[in-house]
C-alpha cells in the first residue's frame, strides 16, 4: 500500500533533511504505529503520506514513495485525499459544518452524491463510531472523545484505503483514549483498512494489537519490529522514548524478557518470572514518605454553575501544601479547569470560602489573587502577547509599577531558574513548543507565587521534553513553591505528584496519595481513569498489596 524507496526530504530555506533515506514498506490492511522523539521526522513523514508535503509545505524530495501505485507528489492533493484519511490532533481545525451530521455529509457533497443515498451514509458512517444519536449537534458542544469519533466518521465517508491518526489522544482522559483505540481496532477489523497511528502514549496506544512498530530518530529509522520485538529491545529508551511502566518493571526486577512471548498479556508470565518479580519487591527497602504539611491553599464547600441550574463544581473541599505538588484528576468535563478558573478568580463563586494561609480571598479581586496565585494555560499561545523572551517576562512587572532596574534584575533570575538564559536575546517566535511553556511559566514566577496552576503542562510532549520540564517543575516544590496539575497523564501523576484528587461529574471523590487512587477500581471507573500496568502486572504476579508495590516501583526509579 505504502513503500518509501530511499526517500528524503529537505524543507526550504531549512540546511539539513528532515527525512533522511527512508525505507519502509507498509502493507494493505495493516496496523502501524510510528513513534520517535520531538523533532525526529514522525511528522514530515506522515505529512508525505497524505500530501500536505510538498503541496502545503515545500521542499526538496529525493527517492521514491507510492501509494497504492501512485506517486503522491506527481499527483494532486484532491487525488490523494482519495487515497488517504487524515484525522488531525486539533480535532476543532477539522470542523467546518455547523452540525455533526453536516460535517460527514461534507465529503458526500464534494462527491457529488445523491441527496437521500447521503443521508443513508451519513447515518451508516455516524453508527459506525456510535454517534448517530447526536446527528443535530454542533461539533463544539461534544466532547474530546466525541469530537474524535465525529472526525473518524467524516474520514470513514471518504471511502480512503488507508487512515492516518495524528496524536489521536491528545487532550482525552484515560478512559475515552482506551475508548477510541479499540473503536479504531474494530474499524481496522470490519474494513481492513491500513490504519497508520503517529503518537507519543506509547503504553496507551500499545493496549491494542499492532502489526508493526516504526520508532523515527532525526529524519532516519532506527527499527522496525512487532510491539513484542521493540518493546524487548532498547530501541525506545535509546531514542529518548518512554517505555511502558510494566516493561520497565519486568526489566528492572530482572527477568528473561526474551522468554516472554506477549509481553502485553500477563496470564502467559512463566512462574520462574512470577518468582522473580516477588522477590525483587520483597528484598527491596521501601521508602518512607517525606510529608509537607505546612497548609497553603485552603478550599471549603466550593461550588459554582455557569447556567445557574446545575454545579459544574460541586461542594468541593481539599487544601493544598507548601511545596507540594497535587494532581487534579477527572473524566473530560468533569469541572477541573472550571475549578482553576474559580480558584483564581475568573470565574465568581457564590458558594464556598477559600483561604490563603489562613487569610479569607472571598473578597480579594482577580488582580490581588494573581500575585500569589499563578495560572498557566494549557496553549502558551493563548498566554504570549510581546516578540521577545524578556519582555514578555518583565509585562506583569511593568503592570505592577516596579522599577525598571528591579524588573532587569528579577527578569534575568527568572530567566536562569528556567533554562531560558541561553535565550534571553531572542525572539519568542524562534522557540520550540516547550520552550514557550516554560516562558508562560517565567512570567508567572517572576511575580513570586506561591501557588502555581499548569493545565495540562506535558500534553503533545515526548519523553526527554516531558522529563526536562517535570524535573523543572519538581526543583520549583523544592524551592517552597505549591503546584496544582491538571492532567488526564497517569504515569505523571504517579511519577511527580504527592497527591491527587478526583473529580467526578463536578464532586471530589477521592484525595489521596496516586498509587492508591490509581489502584482503586472504584475511582477508576467513576472518574475515566486508567489503571496502572503496575498494579496490573502485581496482581498477574501474585503480589497482593498492589498499591505497595506501585509505589515502591516508582520511588525506586525516582
Amino acid at each position: 500500500m505504502i513503500s518509501f524507496k530511499n526517500f528524503s526530504f529537505k524543507y526550504n530555506n531549512v540546511v539539513d533533511k528532515t527525512l533522511k533515506n527512508i525505507d519502509v514498506t507498509i502493507n494493505k490492511g495493516e496496523k502501524v504505529l510510528i513513534v520517535g522523539p520531538s523533532g525526529s521526522g514522525k511528522s514530515t513523514l506522515s505529512h508525505c503520506i497524505n500530501g500536505l508535503i510538498p503541496f502545503s509545505y515545500n521542499g526538496e524530495i529525493d527517492g521514491e514513495l507510492t501509494i497504492d501505485n501512485i506517486k503522491p507528489y506527481k499527483e494532486s492533493l484532491s487525488e490523494v485525499s482519495k487515497k488517504v484519511g487524515t484525522i488531525l490532533q486539533d480535532q476543532d481545525s477539522q470542523f467546518i459544518c455547523l452540525s455533526v451530521g453536516e460535517d460527514v455529509a461534507f465529503n458526500f457533497e464534494n462527491n457529488a452524491i445523491p441527496i437521500e443515498e447521503m443521508k443513508v451514509k451519513v447515518v451508516d458512517a455516524l453508527k459506525l463510531v456510535h454517534m448517530e444519536k447526536y446527528i443535530n449537534h454542533s461539533p463544539y458542544e461534544i466532547s474530546g472523545g466525541q469530537k474524535q469519533r465525529v472526525s473518524l466518521a467524516g474520514v470513514l465517508g471518504s471511502d480512503a484505503d488507508v487512515l492516518l491518526f495524528d496524536e489521536p489522544l491528545a487532550n482525552l482522559d484515560p478512559a475515552s483514549g482506551k475508548e477510541i483505540m479499540k473503536l479504531i481496532n474494530n474499524i481496522h477489523a470490519q474494513t481492513n483498512k491500513t490504519v497508520i497511528i503517529v503518537e507519543h502514549r506509547i503504553e496507551d496506544v500499545l493496549d491494542q494489537p499492532f502489526d508493526k512498530v516504526i520508532v523515527m530518530n532525526k529524519g532516519e529509522i532506527k527499527g522496525i519490529g512487532t510491539p513484542d520485538e521493540i518493546l524487548k529491545s532498547d530501541l525506545l529508551r535509546s531514542n529518548g522514548l518512554r517505555e511502558p511502566l510494566y516493561v520497565e518493571a519486568i526489566k528492572t526486577a530482572g527477568c528473561n524478557i526474551e522468554e516472554m512471548s506477549n509481553l502485553r498479556d500477563f496470564t502467559n508470565i512463566s512462574e520462574n518470572s512470577k518468582s522473580t518479580i516477588k522477590n525483587w519487591f520483597k528484598n527491596q527497602s521501601i521508602n518512607k514518605e517525606c510529608k509537607k504539611s505546612e497548609k497553603i491553599l485552603e478550599i471549603k464547600d466550593l461550588s459554582f454553575s455557569h447556567d445557574g441550574i446545575k454545579n459544574t463544581v460541586d461542594n468541593v473541599s481539599f487544601h493544598l501544601n507548601k511545596g507540594e505538588i497535587l494532581a487534579v484528576l477527572g473524566n473530560n468535563g468533569a469541572g477541573k479547569s472550571t475549578l482553576c478558573r474559580v480558584i483564581t478568580g475568573i470565574l465568581k463563586y457564590k458558594q464556598g470560602t477559600m483561604f490563603l494561609k489562613d487569610e479569607c480571598m472571598d473578597s480579594w479581586s482577580i488582580k490581588k489573587r494573581g500575585n500569589s496565585i499563578g495560572y498557566v494555560m494549557q496553549n502558551p499561545n493563548q498566554m504570549i502577547s510581546q516578540h521577545m523572551i524578556k519582555d514578555e517576562i518583565a509585562l506583569g512587572l511593568k503592570c505592577r509599577g516596579y522599577s525598571k532596574e528591579y524588573i532587569n534584575e528579577k527578569v534575568e533570575e527568572v530567566l536562569k531558574i528556567c533554562g531560558l538564559y541561553p535565550y534571553r536575546n531572542w525572539p519568542i517566535s524562534a522557540l520550540s513548543y516547550g520552550q514557550k511553556k516554560r516562558v508562560t511559566i517565567a512570567s508567572i514566577l517572576a511575580l513570586d507565587p506561591e501557588v502555581i496552576i499548569l493545565d495540562e503542562p506535558t500534553a503533545g510532549q515526548d519523553y526527554n521534553h516531558y522529563t526536562e520540564f517535570m524535573n523543572f517543575i519538581k526543583d520549583l516544590a523544592n524551592k517552597g513553591i505549591s503546584i496544582i496539575l491538571v492532567t488526564h497523564d497517569m504515569q505523571l501523576t504517579l511519577e511527580y505528584c504527592d497527591r491527587a484528587i478526583v473529580l467526578s461529574d463536578g464532586k471530589k471523590i477521592a484525595d489521596d496519595k496516586p498509587s492508591n487512587i490509581l489502584t482503586d477500581e472504584n475511582i477508576i471507573t467513576k472518574a475515566n481513569l486508567k489503571e496502572t500496568s503496575l498494579s496490573t502486572l502485581a496482581r498477574a504476579v501474585g503480589i497482593d498489596n498492589t498499591n505497595d508495590f506501585v509505589q515502591f516501583f516508582i520511588d525506586y526509579e525516582r
